[in-house]
């Protein structure tokens, strides 16, 4: 083995180690599940009886919902943007440029899924470019629709139907 393969080996396993712990909560876990795991390592009991607990952490209604389906077809559609930043409790989900397939053009996306309803007004959808330059109002219905169709795809996968 050659001095600049054993580097590329070397920097290959020392990323992979690096990034093993990224992305604790952007497993396939629901939201309801990435949120009990997160009361779990807080020490916060799921047991609502205590005052205290109260104080600690609002109850789940108050922290909010997001529609699992939303969630999870958003990063499908937009899977060829890197993930920067993810929060299933707020519903955000924040990519690095990245270009479609077969496009041209680099874009960024923050997904915000508002509410737990599968409904057009619990998503919001906004892109940028590279450039700076400004995203047609077609691309930006595009991409909504996208998610929203893969979404009820994904709900009726669900359902069994």
């Amino acid at each position: 083995m050659t001095r600049a393969m054993a580097r590329i080996v070397c920097l290959t396993l020392a990323t992979a180690i690096g990034l093993s712990g990224c992305g604790k909560y952007a497993t396939e876990k629901s939201p309801d599940e990435a949120y009990d795991e997160y009361l779990e390592e807080q020490g916060i009991s799921k047991d609502r009886t205590s005052v205290l607990n109260m104080l600690i952490k609002p109850d789940r209604a108050e922290v909010g919902e997001v529609n699992r389906f939303l969630w999870n077809a958003s990063l499908e559609v937009l899977n060829f943007l890197p993930v920067e930043t993810i929060d299933p409790f707020s519903g955000v989900i924040s990519t690095g440029y990245g270009t479609p397939p077969g496009g041209g053009r680099a874009y960024r996306a923050t997904i915000y899924v508002t509410d737990s309803a599968l409904d057009a007004r619990s998503l919001n959808v906004a892109l940028q470019t590279r450039g700076g330059a400004p995203v047609s109002i077609d691309t930006q219905r595009a991409v909504e629709d996208a998610i929203l169709t893969r979404a009820r795809q994904l709900r009726v996968a669900d359902l069994g139907m």
